[in-house]
């Protein structure tokens, strides 16, 4: 087997995105609570050009009146951010983007049905569980799929949340969120970490044929069956005599 490490060595390196990031949401945070201006309206308003904006900026606001709001998207978005960059760091940077806009931009285009501002990290984290879990399933490489399981484990729970439960919780930007993560899992199936090939994989690709020392083998020993039944067999050569001479005949 062919085996390299595909992964970043340096783990510290893929702390950074997800510290930076909680680093924006709580000066965020910390500043709405400070001022009277409405961060909320820096949200996404769905199918309105005022809310276009919250495609880039939705993620960073919380709600000041619910500490538990940014609380509870801290510590997910910081640890799925770390597991990104660390298993899939060529693609990372394009799946955290791709996961941040996109889902901005599904609440904006088809969560129409509410005329409310949609705010939070939620929908990046539920791209981003989607995508690993996905990414993970589809790779059939180890630490991929043991990650895939670490996943399901821990936010399993988080299928629920793209349901209508509450009023109050942007289940709209969940859905988007889960949608985006599973086609992004799909479209990255095969850039990033690949399961190591072994040696006969790489030689059928480069068109070697690897000799068939296992059909040799046999061969010979049918060969060597088939000379010492002939040394050992019994031969039995026959004469064939012509009687030519006729038979004397008698005078009577």
């Amino acid at each position: 087997m062919i085996q390299e490490s595909q992964f970043d060595k340096k783990f510290g390196g893929s702390l950074l995105p997800g510290l930076f990031i909680l680093i924006a949401i709580w000066i965020v945070f910390w500043a709405d609570s400070l001022f009277l201006f409405p961060f909320y309206k820096l949200g996404v308003l769905p199918t309105d050009v005022r809310g276009l904006k919250g495609i880039l900026l939705m993620p960073l606001v919380h709600s000041s009146e619910n500490f538990n709001h940014i609380f509870n998207n801290s510590i997910p978005i910081f640890l799925l951010t770390t597991l990104l960059f660390y298993f899939y760091k060529d693609i990372a940077y394009r799946i955290l983007i791709f996961s941040w806009l996109c889902t901005g931009l599904g609440v904006w285009l088809f969560a129409a049905n509410r005329g409310a501002y949609h705010i939070g990290m939620s929908g990046v984290i539920y791209s981003l569980v989607a995508f690993l879990f996905t990414s993970g399933t589809l790779r059939k490489y180890r630490p991929l799929q043991a990650l895939s399981l670490f996943i399901v484990f821990v936010y399993g729970s988080l299928i629920w949340g793209i349901l209508p439960i509450s009023p109050k919780i942007s289940w709209e930007g969940h859905f988007m969120g889960f949608i985006v993560g599973t086609i992004l899992g799909f479209i990255y199936r095969k850039q990033g970490p690949q399961r190591p090939k072994y040696i006969y994989e790489i030689e059928k690709e480069l068109g070697i044929e690897p000799p068939d020392l296992e059909g040799q083998y046999w061969q010979k020993v049918r060969e060597e069956e088939e000379r010492a039944e002939e040394d050992s067999a019994l031969k039995i050569i026959y004469h064939i005599k012509n009687q030519d001479k006729e038979k004397p005949s008698s005078d009577k």
